[in-house]
């Protein structure tokens, strides 16, 4: 066997070779080490067989026949490839484990360096080529290569620079120069966003490098969210902060730690601008807790009296209310008006149980200003379902059939209510069947949201809670 190995090298060179090859594609690539030690093994093995039959990758090849010397050669030239590839893997391997898909553009890097100084110690050792004079005309060609790919390698080498300082890994949500999206890919030429429309921006990682990065992921237990509005100036400032901090109350997503706060951006001669800004945690949607503050903060402010628009007519809050609960959009302009009379504010202190659990309402609430908290009875404890703002009714289940109520409201800041008598309620009912049917239509819903949120299966409920059932048209 050894006089058959040192008779026909070059066969079982080959055989090896093809066999690293072979069991490469065929071992998983999870995990990595299985096939990183078969290619390293069977390198040894290569390494071992042309010691064995005389050879060195460090000195020229024996032999004067020339048959003799050309296998010679090419199996030496193959060895210093194989070593390059074989070390390539390992460091991969290393890198990887340790910094993750990050240390893939260092591995890039690293090979080609690696294969680049094989190449060279192949042509020195091996053919016994002038290493000198050709590293000085690569050097010369690689300046004019540096010079027409500048660009490219500035990406290159930003792009080292990156993964080093790691201002963002893969899955973090950021931002370069207002372009935002989801890191779905790092490589040795630049960074690949998932932009929120569902495109993929390719930022190069030279402009990354100078650019001003915003990233949303870190820290990972909590993320900003703000909205800025525009109030006329002729407001008082006072009233716009108030109904603002009652937009953070009545915003269940908003973390209590960090506390969310309002502040005045800047004020102007016709308009102030206002900021209304807290935490959010890793697993809430940013843009629905933006729209949702957008929407609770125009209903507080137009519940404080803020005028939109200096031509609008005023009206008493009793009659803008009945225009925003969807309950009686089948009535019409007098209808209204007669049920905006009859309607008796009253007003609760935070913290004030506005109708328990077990009660039968004797009238139908309506929210005109402040927040009220609802919660379910879960044995001892309580469990929040919602929050809700102005133009939300509560005590619907006493008014259609006299049943009691199953959660507890409770008011989280200061609130005016608006009571709506029982008989007037069950006249429209009876003249209006489409204010019968959605009333029904909301009771079902908070029936349906309290039993899955004390069991548990968010799956079925929709986003929003109470809150989802105004927006629907």
């Amino acid at each position: 066997m050894p006089d058959l190995l040192q008779n026909y090298p070059l066969i079982f060179g080959v055989a090896l070779v093809l066999l690293d090859l072979v069991l490469w594609r065929l071992l998983p690539a999870n995990p990595p080490a299985w096939r990183v030690l078969a290619r390293l093994g069977l390198f040894l093995a290569y390494s071992a067989l042309i010691i064995g039959a005389g050879l060195s990758p460090l000195l020229p090849p024996p032999g004067a026949d020339t048959a003799q010397a050309l296998t010679a050669t090419v199996l030496e030239i193959v060895w210093w490839l194989y070593c390059a590839r074989t070390l390539t893997v390992v460091l991969g391997l290393l890198l990887i484990s340790r910094n993750g898909h990050t240390g893939r553009l260092l591995q890039d890097v690293m090979g080609a360096v690696i294969f680049l100084v094989a190449i060279v110690a192949a042509a020195g050792y091996v053919m016994q080529l002038p290493v000198k004079g050709l590293l000085a005309t690569s050097g010369a060609m690689a300046i004019i290569v540096g010079l027409a790919l500048q660009s490219t390698l500035a990406d290159v080498f930003s792009g080292i620079i990156l993964n080093t300082t790691k201002p963002y890994q893969l899955d973090d949500w950021i931002s370069i120069d207002g372009t935002e999206g989801k890191v779905i890919e790092i490589d040795w030429r630049a960074t690949h966003l998932l932009t929120g429309q569902g495109s993929t921006a390719v930022i190069p990682n030279s402009v990354a490098a100078k650019a001003k990065i915003i990233n949303s992921s870190r820290p990972n237990d909590a993320h900003g969210v703000a909205i800025s509005l525009e109030v006329p100036a002729s407001v008082r400032p006072r009233r716009v902060l108030d109904a603002l901090e009652k937009t953070l109350q009545g915003c269940s997503a908003l973390l209590s730690s960090p506390a969310p706060k309002v502040s005045i951006k800047s004020a102007g001669a016709s308009v102030n601008v206002y900021e209304a800004s807290g935490f959010i945690g890793p697993k809430t949607s940013k843009v629905e807790v933006r729209n949702l503050m957008f929407d609770l903060a125009h209903r507080h402010l137009e519940a404080s009296g803020v005028v939109w628009k200096a031509d609008a007519l005023p009206q008493p809050r009793q009659r803008l209310l009945l225009d925003e609960v969807k309950i009686f959009r089948a009535l019409g302009n007098e209808e209204k008006d007669l049920i905006a009379q009859a309607m008796e504010a009253r007003d609760y202190l935070a913290g004030q149980v506005v109708l328990n659990v077990g009660e039968v309402a004797e009238h139908l609430l309506v929210i005109g200003t402040g927040v009220v908290s609802a919660a379910v009875p879960d044995g001892d404890a309580w469990v929040e379902a919602g929050r809700m703002g102005p133009g939300e009714i509560m005590g619907e289940e006493g008014i259609i059939d006299d049943t009691p109520s199953r959660a507890r409201f409770t008011a989280l800041t200061s609130c005016r209510l608006y009571r709506i008598d029982r008989d007037n309620i069950r006249t429209c009912l009876e003249q209006r069947s489409e204010i019968r049917t959605a009333l029904n239509r909301l009771h079902a819903f908070r029936e349906q949201a309290s039993h899955s949120l004390l069991l548990q299966k968010p799956a079925a409920l929709r986003k929003g809670g109470f809150l989802q059932w105004l927006r629907k048209p």
